[in-house]
């Protein structure tokens, strides 16, 4: 194992790092959105809005990522449509992100009983009051498990970021192997970088579920 090698070439691999976890962090953040409102959108049954969101979460959970970029980056151009690597990682991202989170989404708002609805409406609140103050907290606990697998996922799926030429961790860890010839060196470095990324991350989201869960977030006995 050349230390000196993986030494002279850490820098890249903190840069790409960087990258990724702004990719990430941006993703992840519009697929939460993203699912939330298809989420609602299903949860309320909205016309030809439940559709669209049926058809969105159908798409994004069945086409692979790698797929999904590659339209985005060699297909819309022949429509006179180009965007830049990275604006393709963000929509790709939040794309596919969007539709898992929006069947976590969707499974905690299904599993909040009508009673409860019907509980805050008869105290006068209005149905926008039901909604934020005893739907929502108890379906974001519930749905707190799938979101934090969903975003470790999502974490790990811009390893395929390489293929737009966005020098990601598995761009640097490709090119230094094609250039060098020093294959357990990249890998070794490439793996080391993705636990420094994941762990802490599973390891926060880990805590933060497990703190909803011992406060008692989710319970059906809210109202």
């Amino acid at each position: 194992m050349d230390f000196a090698f993986m030494a002279r070439y850490a820098p890249l691999y903190v840069d790409a790092a960087l990258l990724t976890l702004r990719i990430a962090a941006v993703g992840i953040a519009l697929s939460l959105l993203a699912g939330l409102v298809c989420g609602l959108t299903q949860y309320y049954r909205v016309p030809i809005g439940k559709n669209i969101a049926a058809a969105y979460i159908e798409l994004s959970r069945n086409t692979p990522l790698l797929v999904q970029l590659f339209f985005l980056y060699f297909g819309l151009p022949k429509a006179g449509i180009r965007l830049s690597s990275e604006v393709c990682a963000y929509i790709g991202l939040t794309f596919l992100g969007g539709g898992y989170m929006a069947e976590a989404f969707r499974s905690g708002l299904e599993s909040i009983e009508k009673i409860q609805v019907e509980s805050g409406l008869s105290l006068g609140l209005t149905r926008a009051q039901v909604m934020r103050c005893i739907v929502l907290p108890q379906a974001a606990a519930i749905s707190l498990p799938g979101i934090c697998a969903n975003m470790i996922f999502l974490i790990k799926e811009t390893s395929v970021f390489s293929v737009l030429a966005l020098a990601d961790l598995m761009y640097v860890a490709k090119d230094l192997i094609g250039l060098y010839y020093k294959t357990n060196e990249a890998l070794t470095m490439l793996v080391a970088f993705y636990l420094l990324i994941l762990l802490p991350v599973s390891t926060v989201l880990s805590l933060v579920e497990r703190k909803f869960r011992y406060a008692g977030y989710g319970s059906q006995s809210a109202v």
